[in-house]
C-alpha cells in the first residue's frame, strides 16, 4: 500500500506543477484559458483527499495556493486587473478550499467507520472463535473428570475408564493442534516423494474412522509412480482432513472412493463421496475458519487443508451437487521453486 501511496504523490505533484507552469505560460489577459486551469485544480485535490485523507487534501491545497500566489499578485498589481476579476480568483480559492475540506473530511470520516466496523468483525470472530474452541473443549474435559471422579471413588470398570479418558485427552490434543496450525505459519520441507505413499498413508489414518461409521473407504491408483516435490507430512495431513470431511458426510454403506493420477500440469488427488452434497452455503464458506455444519469438529479441518495445499501452490476445486455428492480435487504442480527445499505457508 505504501509503495502505491508514492505513485499517488507523484501524480499529484506532477498535475499541480503542471497547472501551475500552464498559468505561467499563459497570457494573463487570457481570462478564459486561467478559469479553465484554475478548475484543474480540482484533479489533485480530490485524488489528496481520496487517497491520504483531510491531510492531504489541506496540504497538496497549500502547495497549490504557494505556487499560485506569485502570478496572483503580479496580476494584482496589474492597473488592468480588475476588482471583479481578483473577487472572481478570491472566490476561486476559497471553493478549492472548502471542496477541499469537505472531501478530505468525508474521507477521513469514512475510513474511521470503516477501521471501526472491522475491528467489531474482528472482535466478534475472535468471540465466536472463543465460543467454538471452548464448546470443542468442554465435552472431552467433562468426560475426563467424570471418569476421573468415578475412579476416585472406586466405581466403574478401570480399563473402560481409561479409555475413555485417553480419548478425549486425545481429542483435545487435536483440537489446539488445529487451532495452532491454523493460527501459525506452516513450515513445508519439500522433497521428491511418490503421491500414491502419501494417499496411502492417508487413506489408513482413515480406515478406523470409516470402519465406524460403516463407511467403504476405497483407493484407486496408477501402477506408476506420481513423483513430485512436495511436504509429505503436511500434504498428508490436508489429504486426511479432506477424507475425513468425506466420510462424515456420507451415510452407512455409502463409499467414498480416492484416486490420484497425472494431470497436465502434475498430480491430482480426487476425493469422492456420495453424501448428502454442499449447499450454495456452505460452497461459499467451506474454507472460512470455524464454519462447520458438524455438531463436533473446530471447523478449521478444510481451512488448514487449503493453507497445506497454498503451500505447495496448488489449488483444491470442489464440484457438489445436494443429494448426489462431493467432489475435492486437488491439483499439485509437478515442480516449483520452492529455495532451499523448505517454505512457509503464510497464517
Amino acid at each position: 500500500m505504501l509503495g502505491h501511496k508514492k505513485y499517488y504523490i507523484i501524480i499529484i505533484v506532477s498535475f499541480t506543477l503542471l497547472i501551475g507552469y500552464l498559468h505561467y505560460k499563459t497570457d494573463p489577459e487570457n481570462y478564459v484559458l486561467h478559469d479553465i486551469q484554475t478548475e484543474l485544480h480540482y484533479i489533485p485535490l480530490l485524488l489528496a483527499a481520496l487517497v491520504f485523507g483531510l491531510r492531504g487534501a489541506l496540504l497538496t491545497f497549500a502547495a497549490i495556493t504557494v505556487l499560485y500566489m506569485p502570478y496572483f499578485l503580479a496580476a494584482w498589481s496589474d492597473p488592468m486587473f480588475s476588482m471583479y476579476r481578483l473577487f472572481q480568483i478570491l472566490l476561486s480559492g476559497c471553493s478549492a478550499f472548502a471542496v477541499a475540506f469537505l472531501a478530505g473530511f468525508l474521507v477521513d470520516r469514512e475510513r474511521r467507520h470503516r477501521e471501526q466496523a472491522e475491528r467489531n468483525r474482528y472482535l466478534a470472530s475472535v468471540g465466536r472463535v472463543a465460543t467454538t474452541i471452548v464448546h470443542d473443549l468442554k465435552n472431552p474435559l467433562i468426560t475426563i473428570i467424570g471418569f476421573t471422579r468415578r475412579l476416585q471413588k472406586g466405581k466403574g470398570d478401570l480399563d473402560s475408564a481409561l479409555k475413555s479418558i485417553m480419548e478425549s485427552a486425545l481429542n483435545m490434543q487435536r483440537i489446539v493442534h488445529d487451532v495452532l496450525d491454523f493460527t501459525r505459519p506452516i513450515n513445508l520441507t519439500f522433497s521428491e516423494e511418490d503421491i500414491r505413499n502419501v494417499v496411502n498413508r492417508a487413506c489408513d489414518s482413515c480406515r478406523t474412522s470409516a470402519k465406524k461409521q460403516q463407511v467403504t473407504l476405497s483407493v484407486h491408483l496408477p501402477p506408476d509412480p506420481i513423483k513430485a516435490r512436495i511436504g509429505k507430512t503436511h500434504l498428508e495431513r490436508a489429504i486426511v482432513n479432506i477424507i475425513s470431511n468425506a466420510i462424515d458426510a456420507s451415510g452407512k454403506d455409502e463409499e467414498v472412493a480416492v484416486n490420484a493420477a497425472h494431470g497436465e500440469n502434475g498430480p491430482v488427488i480426487r476425493i469422492k463421496d456420495h453424501g448428502s452434497g454442499m449447499d450454495r452455503e456452505t460452497l461459499e464458506n467451506i474454507f472460512v475458519p470455524f464454519f462447520t455444519r458438524k455438531h463436533v469438529g473446530t471447523g478449521l479441518g478444510m481451512s488448514i487443508a487449503k493453507k497445506i495445499i497454498d503451500g505447495h501452490h496448488g489449488k483444491i476445486r470442489i464440484k457438489s451437487k445436494v443429494g448426489v455428492g462431493t467432489e475435492m480435487i486437488i491439483e499439485l504442480p509437478e515442480n516449483f521453486n520452492v529455495g532451499k527445499d523448505k517454505g512457509k505457508a503464510a497464517g
